[in-house]
Parts: structure tokens; sequence; C-alpha cells
């Protein structure tokens, strides 16, 4: 089997897409102007300091109290379960200076990198001139071989050229990637801190460099000085490893199931904007409560959209936008949470059978993809 590309694609069993009204609905060329102006029009790009204001208070207060139940506890193992409220705290905390870089938060955009900076490095501990790099890329070829970086290898192959190269024990991790997909990702944690700090000691220009070194600098000597200072050391490095698990998995849980699985973009492809983002990307059911869970990355297709758009004003151009995609003959895909993970895991593992294995027979391994 090889994984799909645009623009014919079949949709993952299970997942909703809505209905063309219209089989000889009009050309998707002005079709983003068209749904762009009815966003416009509701005033659904307009900032809302409220939210954000309420959300970072309960964020900092939540801080507050798993720090205070650090210092209460002392020497114990209940210890872990405050780690792990801390992975579940920084991780939200990300998702609003993710926010922050797309310019969805404040009104400017200087205001904007600067709380999003401090949220990345100084609250996270992970560079946020990485991210605005990746991210971007990411943003403006959503799923196109050799130009999206979230699907460059790094420990998983998503797609099946990248897993065809793999040798030795990567080529046997790559054949079981699916299944072991959320283990690994309890090493993503530390993956991200370190990949993000790396870069910032590449001779490149980077913005904002060492107010970022200071900031993360700062930030790992309170952590670690709190954690060697107040417990011992076996149950220091517990913590620390707890957090990041927790951390790794709440960050890849909640943005593979925007992309992964769905359809890829060859390198020589062109699509107009409004098809790429919609076609590549994956909402999750679930109202509210997911867009609590998720940091809003439920509504994914909107987001590529409209990417400055706030969270609150999500569901409701998620609402414009199917309409408008059933005009248009456009698949608007949307599915449950484990349902994506369940599509997320059997793509990884189909993609993982092109890995290579040094005893298999050439024609056999073709028949396996056929």
């Amino acid at each position: 089997m090889t994984t799909p590309t645009l623009p014919a694609a079949t949709l993952a069993g299970g997942v909703r897409a809505t209905k063309p009204k219209d089989p000889n609905a009009k050309s998707t060329t002005a079709s983003y102007t068209a749904v762009a102006k009815l966003v416009r029009e509701e005033n659904l790009l307009s900032r809302t300091p409220g939210f954000y204001a309420i959300l970072g208070v309960g964020l900092i207060l939540a801080l507050g109290g798993a720090i205070t139940g650090f210092i209460l506890l002392g020497d114990s193992w209940f210890q872990l379960l405050i780690a792990a409220a801390l992975g579940l705290i920084l991780t939200q905390f990300a998702f609003i200076a993710h926010e922050a870089s797309h310019r969805a938060v404040l009104s400017s955009g200087p205001a904007n990198d600067r709380l999003g900076r401090f949220l990345a490095a100084g609250v996270v501990g992970m560079s946020y001139s990485w991210w605005m790099t990746k991210h971007t890329r990411h943003h403006a070829n959503p799923n196109k071989k050799g130009k999206d970086p979230d699907i460059e290898f790094d420990t998983i192959s998503f797609t099946e050229e990248s897993a065809a190269e793999q040798k030795g024990f990567l080529a046997w991790l790559t054949r079981r990637q699916g299944t072991l997909f959320f283990p690994l990702l309890t090493l993503e944690g530390i993956n991200l801190h370190y990949t993000s700090i790396k870069s910032l000691f590449t001779r490149r220009p980077i913005e904002g460099r060492w107010k970022e070194f200071t900031m993360i600098g700062v930030r790992f000597a309170i952590v670690l000085t709190a954690l060697f200072w107040f417990l011992p050391v076996g149950m220091a490095f517990a913590f620390l490893g707890v957090q990041l698990a927790v951390f790794g998995v709440y960050m890849g849980a909640a943005f593979a199931p925007n992309h992964k699985g769905m359809p890829l973009v060859g390198p020589d492809e062109k699509l107009d904007f409004f098809t790429k983002q919609v076609r590549t990307s994956r909402n999750v059911t679930g109202g509210w409560w997911a867009s609590a869970l998720f940091g809003g990355l439920n509504y994914q297709v909107e987001h590529h959209l409209f990417p400055s758009m706030p969270r609150p004003h999500l569901y409701r151009t998620s609402q414009l936008v199917k309409a408008h995609c059933a005009e248009l003959n456009v698949p608007y895909t949307e599915t449950t949470i484990l349902r994506s993970y369940a599509i997320v895991i059997a793509y990884l593992n189909r993609v993982g059978l092109s890995a290579r294995n040094p005893f298999d027979c050439p024609l056999v391994t073709e028949f396996r993809r056929s």
C-alpha cells in the first residue's frame, strides 16, 4: 500500500467528511477569498483579550499550586503526581506560546513575540525562534514532501521513502513505529528541549538568541536547583523524568492527529491555498472540552486557514468553513479523538512496512507493499 497523495485521496474509515451539495461546485481558485470575507463580516479575527487573561491567570494559579504542593510534600514519592501535573501545565503554557507565535493573543506582533518568547523559553524551556522557524515552514506547506519539517525523519518515519532508507535498529524500530508511537512520545519532551536549544548554537542569525539563552538558562537553573535541593537525588531524577515524559506525550498527542495519516502532497504538486490547507488537515470533534484539551488545535483546518484567529472564534469559523467546503466539493475531515489516534497508529505502521530488513527477499518485500 502507498501513502495517499493529493489531489485524489481516500479518507480513512471512521472519518466524517462533508458531502458536496453541488456536483458542479465553483472553482476553489477564489475560495479562500470568499470564506475569508465571511469570517471578516462576523469579526472572527478580532482579539479576545478577556479569554486569554482568564486562561493565563488560571494557569498561573495552577502553576503556583503545583509549586506549593512541591514544597509542602517534601521528601515523598507523591512528588511524582506534582511532576505529572507540571507536565500538563507546561504543555498548556506551550499552547499559548504557539498562539502568540501566530499573533493570535495580543494586538501587536512585537507584543505577541515577547509573550511567546517568555512562555516558550522562560516557562517551558524551549527556543521560541526555533519553533517559529520550524512551524512557519510547516504552515506554508503542510504534508508536502521535502517542504514540511513535520514529516521529516526524526526517529519516526512519516513517508515510505524515509522508512525505506532506515537500516539496522532504526529499521526494526520503524517497522513497529505505530505500535510504539505513544511509548516513544515519552522521550519527545527531551527531544524538543534538546533540539530547540541545540538550534541556538548554530551560526545562522537568530533573533533574540541571547534573550532565549538567558531565559532558558535561568529557568533550568531554578528548576534543577529546587529539585536537587529539596529532594533526594534518585527522587529528583524520577521527578524530572515523569515531568518530561508527560510533557512529551501530551505535546505529541495534541499535534499528531492534525495531519498524520492525511494525504501527502508531492514535491512537484501545485495546489491553491484553500485546497492545500483543508485537505491535509484533520479536525478532532468534542467541542469546548476538546478545544481546552488541545489548546484549540482540534480545529486544525480553521487554524491553518486563519493562523492568527483567537481560540474562542475557531468553533464558529469551523461551521462557516464546513459549509463552504460542501459547496466547493472539497473534503472537510473530522473525527473523534480516539479514532484519530487509531488512524495515526495504522498509518505509521503502514509506512513502517517500507523499512529495510536485511533478511527480507526483495520480491517478498515488494509483494508486501502491493
